[in-house]
């Protein structure tokens, strides 16, 4: 119960991280990164009798029904939700916590910073297994009917939407906007890394047995044991590999110099694992 919780706070506070950048970073300078948030800032301009968070209701409910026809129910519950809690959020901001000018009058560091923001938001959001929709849903259409693969249909989308604000804002703010897709990208990707820091841990150890109990019983992760010879006096040696998270790893290296002070030990940091008690192959 308490890891639902927790997933469901998270996916909340990185929505929250999201609606901060779309109403105080990218709103007032009428920056369009991508994205439902800035499809709505596009669409502000043009109907501007229309609040942000409105907007940005109404154009999930059509992109959710226009992947229901076109995609069937693939969509998780989280994804679904975490879309409409960020466009109730930029509701709920801009109504009680306006703001009436921007922050700066230096457009760039605004940039930076709010998608520095935004970026950890949509990592912890990712993190949780869901997204907040939008553009992610035109990726998946045009990857089941054009066979395009999904990351470059969301940037195809964020670009086109980066694009479109040049023909309403102009291009000072238009190469803004490109330059804020970008950005967005790369940080996310560091943010994500940065959840699932996992490395690859190879131990040669005249304690085998004891290391190997530590790992199996005490940081409860399996670990693949070879044999090995060495090159030099061509003695027998196992060789226990193991994955382990950042924290785990930090334990193991203490409990080594415990274990056996002399063990050769390397380290190799993983960009991604599937399967066991790692991230799951399917959900």
């Amino acid at each position: 119960m308490w890891k639902q919780m927790k997933s469901f706070l998270l996916m909340n506070l990185g929505a929250l991280f999201v609606a901060v950048n779309v109403t105080y970073f990218l709103s007032p300078n009428d920056l369009a990164t991508g994205g439902v948030s800035g499809l709505s800032i596009v669409m502000s301009n043009v109907f501007p009798g229309l609040s942000l968070g409105l907007i940005m209701v109404i154009l999930n409910i059509l992109l959710f029904i226009v992947g229901f026809i076109f995609l069937g129910f693939r969509f998780g519950a989280k994804t679904i939700y975490a879309g409409f809690a960020l466009s109730f959020m930029v509701w709920g901001l801009e109504t009680y916590f306006p703001i009436q000018e921007a922050l700066s009058e230096d457009i760039l560091i605004q940039l930076i910073i709010g998608q520095i923001i935004a970026a950890s938001g949509m990592a912890i959001v990712f993190h949780q297994g869901a997204s907040t929709g939008g553009t992610d849903i035109i990726a998946m259409i045009l990857n089941k009917y054009f066979s395009i693969e999904v990351g470059k249909g969301v940037l195809v989308s964020d670009i086109a939407i980066a694009i479109s604000s040049v023909l309403v804002f102009g291009p000072a703010i238009g190469m803004y906007a490109f330059f804020g897709v970008i950005l967005n990208g790369l940080v996310i990707d560091y943010a994500l890394e940065q959840f699932e820091d996992n490395k690859e841990v190879v131990i040669i150890s005249q304690e085998s047995d004891e290391v190997r109990q530590y790992i199996v019983e005490k940081l409860g992760r399996g670990a693949t044991i070879h044999q090995a010879k060495g090159a030099f006096n061509k003695e027998d040696r196992e060789v226990i590999t193991t994955v382990l998270t950042r924290k785990e790893y930090t334990l193991l290296k203490k409990s080594m110099t415990l274990i056996d002070e002399h063990a050769f030990i390397t380290v190799h940091k993983m960009n991604e694992i599937l399967g066991e008690n790692f991230k799951r192959l399917a959900s």
